[in-house]
């Protein structure tokens, strides 16, 4: 599994739907996940730090865990099927135990937000839907070509006993 943090939210240009991104904390790799308008509203107020007098649906789940003596341990997006992404709540119990509910991954990163949990995506996920940054990707490989074009056997004289 892979953690990644909000990058963002927005619309599609092509269709004006909205969108969170994920994004890992290297700035490596992107997940846009597209999401209804009430679930984005969500976490952008949340995000904003502005809060509605009365509690809204996410607000609501976070308090109904909280007053069971549990908490949200950590959110998995792990699938992801004909373009709709799927996800999974962990909940943990006061003595340990951990329950998991599956979730649109709208729902649960809003409930991340309220929560501060930790997001993760599985790598299955990663490699069918992500997107690449570029330019850090050609960045990370000239550095990494560049190690590999400097390297002396001698730099290996460490790792083993010569005899």
């Amino acid at each position: 599994m892979i953690q990644m943090e909000i990058g963002g939210l927005g619309f599609d240009p092509r269709n004006l739907s909205p969108l969170v991104l994920l994004r890992d904390p290297e700035e490596m790799n992107f997940l846009p996940i597209w999401i209804g308008i009430f679930e984005a509203a969500s976490i952008a107020m949340e995000l904003q730090g502005v809060h509605p007098p009365r509690p809204m649906t996410h607000d609501l789940l976070k308090s109904i865990i909280e007053k069971f003596n549990a908490k949200v341990s950590k959110i998995i997006i792990n699938d992801v099927k004909e373009g709709t992404f799927y996800a999974t709540i962990e909940l943990e119990s006061q003595d340990g135990k951990k329950t998991i509910i599956d979730s649109r991954p709208s729902d649960a990163i809003a409930l991340a937000v309220r929560t501060g949990t930790p997001i993760f995506v599985s790598e299955v996920v990663m490699m069918q839907a992500k997107l690449v940054n570029a330019e850090k990707d050609a960045e990370e490989t000239k550095k990494f070509k560049e190690f590999i074009d400097n390297m002396r056997p001698d730099d290996f004289t460490k790792y083993y006993k010569k005899d």
